[in-house]
């Protein structure tokens, strides 16, 4: 066939990777440029062409969706108890086994809120009587401590009082004891140098007994 008016351009490898170009009375660069020219605004065609369809598709699909949210209005008015007048029979004992359904389904929702809420507050409580018992122990425990703290004074003073040093105390007109290891003398005396000695043998040194 013969075609006319017609630009060719040929390019060609070897095997061994030489270049061979052909090409008709115009220049290669020329025909390379015309060519790219040309598949450019074949493509935007083809782009032009996929948004039209696209918003055809756009324009079919919004009456379909303006449709689907009247029904959906609707079916909400009637959930709630409006514009039922015109229902029949059937369409009322449909909507009645949907709302029954949705009461069932929200009724054991609700009780597995309180059950987990029942469970995490006795989670709470036994957390709290322990750390109310930890803290009762350690009340007791400090209070024996203070306790015993309390008492050894009282012990240590009632050692040193059941444990007087074993000098004799003096007094004028009174009685003189005396601590010994086997128990307390005494030495009673009338007046000023007036002793009468004790009922044993012990006797006193004579340098105590100028100063009665």
């Amino acid at each position: 066939s013969v075609l006319c008016d017609a630009e060719v351009a040929l390019i060609v490898f070897s095997t061994k990777g030489k270049l061979f170009e052909y090409s008709t009375e115009s220049s290669m660069e020329a025909i390379l440029e015309r060519y790219e020219r040309y598949s450019y605004a074949e493509k935007q065609l083809v782009a032009t062409d996929s948004e039209s369809q696209q918003q055809g598709s756009w324009a079919m699909e919004y009456p379909r969706l303006i449709s689907k949210l009247e029904v959906l209005q609707r079916n909400m008015r009637h959930y709630v108890g409006q514009d039922i007048d015109s229902l029949a029979l059937r369409e009322l004992q449909h909507l009645e086994q949907q709302i029954d359904t949705a009461l069932k389904r929200i009724r054991n929702r609700k009780n597995q809120v309180m059950h987990e809420s029942i469970s995490q507050f006795q989670k709470k409580e036994k957390a709290m009587q322990e750390q109310n018992n930890l803290l009762v122990k350690l009340v007791k425990e400090k209070g024996k401590t203070q306790v015993i703290e309390e008492e050894n004074p009282s012990q240590a003073l009632m050692l040193s009082s059941s444990n007087p040093l074993s000098f004799p105390s003096l007094s004028i007109g009174g009685s003189y004891q005396e601590r010994t290891e086997m128990g307390v003398e005494q030495v009673h005396y009338q007046g000023q140098g007036q002793v009468v000695p004790p009922n044993s043998n012990t006797t006193m040194p004579p340098w105590m007994l100028r100063h009665l």
